[in-house]
């Protein structure tokens, strides 16, 4: 079996989180959702569990940080072309997500840094690796 990632994220509305992530085109397992966790499969071996606060407050008994004021992660997520990282963040600004720095173009990588509602900022980015300096 191919090991799983599943990343935990405490979401403040839960249906707006739902619809945000499938905006992006991804599937919701529901088999693993319910009215406090909904299951994004970003693929066939990542996930994203979006979690309300109660729900999230279960696995730790540290307080939930407000990815809006601070930041304890950043998630980055490849794309198979510049363009698809462009497609990605167009998508998540049109469902009210916000991008919390310019695009960052190194020649051989270009990513951006799109935040979800709660704060949680995915960065898509692309790499070619033939043009990656020695």
């Amino acid at each position: 079996m191919a090991r799983m990632i599943f990343v935990n994220l405490p979401v403040t509305d839960l249906p707006r989180s739902r619809g945000f992530y499938q905006a992006l085109g991804f599937a919701i397992n529901e088999q693993f959702s319910d009215d406090t966790a909904a299951c994004v499969m970003i693929s066939d071996t990542i996930g994203a569990m979006l979690l309300t606060h109660p729900r999230y407050a279960q696995f730790t008994p540290l307080p939930i940080t407000d990815e809006r004021k601070s930041s304890s992660h950043l998630l980055a997520l490849s794309c198979e072309d510049r363009a698809g990282v462009d497609a990605f963040a167009a998508a998540a600004l049109a469902q009210g997500g916000s991008e919390p720095r310019p695009p960052q173009d190194l020649g051989f990588m270009y990513s951006r840094a799109i935040a979800d509602p709660d704060g949680h900022t995915w960065e898509p980015f692309f790499m070619d690796m033939s043009a990656v300096p020695s």
